[in-house]
């Protein structure tokens, strides 16, 4: 990635790499943050994702987490950029909103960050390497990648705050104010996740099932999942750290019944699979026994229940995220994990119970 595009996009696209991994109770401080950015998020979303990285970085979780996860040097761009302005996303980076957005065939993104950002510095890099032009009494910055046509606006509403997108009109963008059935049905899904520091908000026009059965290795689709996932209405995602281990909470909604009904045995009918598969015996031989034991904890804390809002239906699955399930799974990854000595070399148990599930 070029120098110029980190400039624009590193507190976007790292942060929200870490997004659907984290989720606390949030308190009264962030509160107003949250509403703030979240009214900006475009009508027309196809998804809206929310971050508020001053919580997490409290959570234990967390922090077994990130000392979990990789952590690769970074890129001479990147390590420049910080060098030059001083901003690091895991320090200074506190909330994030970003849009998704479908235009045409192609798609684009619109966000807002909040965070601790030296005003200064980061104007005078970016100018050097962009335009600026004031445009609806803002300072519209420009960036085009490695000259091409595709470029990067953004500008400051304070010293605090940046929005940036890679289409579109910004400032009539900023001075938009939609009042609609659309803005009215995105609101009614963030207020349901009002205690959700880190929650994404997904739309039926973002093709969900049609991008799973595109994208997922082959022994992981399922035609039957991917068009019952085309059929929700919203999709949403969260995931909620308590104390050592987090719980992930995910709902998809629609007005059918029948297709909650559906997708509740569909569901079900995987984790029955996966389990039976972890008891095979063949399994037992092939797998650590710390690893087994995480993958069926992970299935044990997993629950398909279905919730009706009068309008529209639901089926909520949670399931939780437990140290023990980090620290086999990083052994595993690594070939240090204990195995049975019998044991052929370990294969990932989740890959040959879910393709039994969803073949």
């Amino acid at each position: 990635m070029s120098k110029r595009r980190w400039i624009a996009l590193t507190g976007l696209f790292l942060a929200s790499a870490a997004a659907f991994f984290a989720y606390q109770r949030y308190g009264g401080r962030s509160s107003s943050a949250r509403g703030n950015l979240l009214e900006m998020m475009p009508a027309d979303a196809s998804a809206v994702l929310f971050l508020d990285v001053a919580e997490l970085r409290s959570a234990p979780f967390m922090a077994q987490l990130f000392a979990w996860a990789p952590h690769p040097e970074p890129d001479e761009d990147y390590a420049q950029f910080l060098k030059n302005t001083g901003f690091q996303y895991e320090r200074d980076l506190d909330h994030l909103a970003v849009a998704f957005e479908k235009i045409g065939q192609d798609s684009g993104f619109f966000a807002v960050a909040e965070g601790r950002f030296d005003r200064q510095k980061i104007s005078a890099l970016v100018t050097k390497s962009g335009s600026v032009e004031k445009r609806g009494g803002h300072e519209i910055f420009t960036i085009a990648e490695n000259g091409g046509a595709r470029k990067t606006l953004f500008t400051f509403l304070g010293n605090d705050r940046i929005v940036l997108t890679d289409h579109g009109n910004l400032e009539q963008t900023l001075n938009a104010r939609k009042k609609s059935n659309d803005s009215a049905e995105w609101r009614a899904r963030f207020e349901r996740l009002a205690g959700s520091p880190v929650f994404a908000v997904i739309r039926q026009d973002a093709a969900p099932g049609e991008t799973l059965s595109s994208q997922a290795p082959g022994g992981f689709r399922s035609p039957q999942l991917s068009i019952l996932m085309d059929q929700l209405q919203w999709i949403s995602v969260a995931g909620k750290p308590e104390n050592d281990r987090l719980r992930i909470v995910a709902e998809g909604e629609c007005t059918s019944e029948e297709t909650t009904r559906q997708f509740a045995d569909v569901l079900n009918g995987v984790l029955t699979l996966a389990e039976a598969g972890l008891n095979d015996a063949k399994t037992r031989q092939q797998l650590a026994p710390s690893l087994r034991e995480a993958y069926l904890e992970l299935l044990k804390s997993t629950d398909v229940s279905k919730l009706d809002r009068g309008d529209t239906k639901s089926v909520r699955l949670t399931f939780e995220i437990t140290p023990a399930l980090l620290e086999t799974a990083r052994g595993s990854s690594t070939g240090v994990g204990p195995r049975s000595p019998n044991a052929a070399p370990p294969k990932p148990a989740p890959t040959g119970a879910t393709k039994k599930g969803r073949s």
